[in-house]
């Protein structure tokens, strides 16, 4: 009986590129180690989303690791909750901004993502009726700055968004603000 060979790190990171359609460069790092390798591809397969476990994986899972000076062995987050967590972020229940504060309480405490969402409270709105009405208040509450946007000055778009961004506290689903937004200006 022949026994087969483990694959090598070159293979490896060929087989990255090939099958998870990542750079080279992020397959060189991915396979850096065979514990990282793991790593990856068990939140890749889990989540069906190997680019974005690339990303996070290496950014934030990395940079938490280095500055505590770990391995990736040691790692609190596990990988089905980071595969998890991607998940939630394609389902649009939270958002990429929501999901950095996500990432650091799980790097810090090993929870999976829905028990922090569920603490936290952190669910983002997709209410459009009551998005309608935050939006409504926000252009009611800035009638000089809706006035210099329909003259021309389009740069307050990103001020509306904002203020309604700061009165959803940060949950409201960013590309529904930006139809709404661009509906209700022009409408109002």
């Amino acid at each position: 009986m022949k026994k087969s060979l483990p694959e090598l790190p070159l293979e490896k990171r060929e087989r990255f590129v090939r099958d998870y359609q990542i750079p080279p460069y992020d397959a060189g790092v991915l396979t850096s180690s065979r514990a990282l390798a793991d790593y990856f591809e068990e939140v890749a397969r889990l989540s069906g989303k190997p680019k974005i476990a690339s990303n996070w994986v290496m950014g934030d899972v990395l940079r938490f690791l280095n500055e505590d000076k770990r391995d990736i062995k040691e790692c609190p987050i596990l990988p089905r909750s980071l595969a998890e967590m991607i998940l939630i972020i394609e389902a649009g229940t939270i958002s990429g901004k929501m999901a950095k504060d996500i990432i650091v309480e799980m790097y810090r405490t090993g929870k999976p993502p829905k028990t922090i969402i569920e603490e936290k409270g952190m669910v983002q709105i997709t209410d459009e009726a009551a998005l309608e009405k935050t939006i409504a208040g926000v252009i009611a509450a800035n009638p000089t700055q809706l006035e210099q946007y329909r003259a021309g000055k389009e740069k307050l778009f990103g001020y509306f968004v904002g203020q309604v961004m700061k009165a959803t506290e940060g949950k409201a689903n960013p590309q529904l603000i930006n139809e709404l937004l661009k509906k209700m200006l022009k409408d109002s």
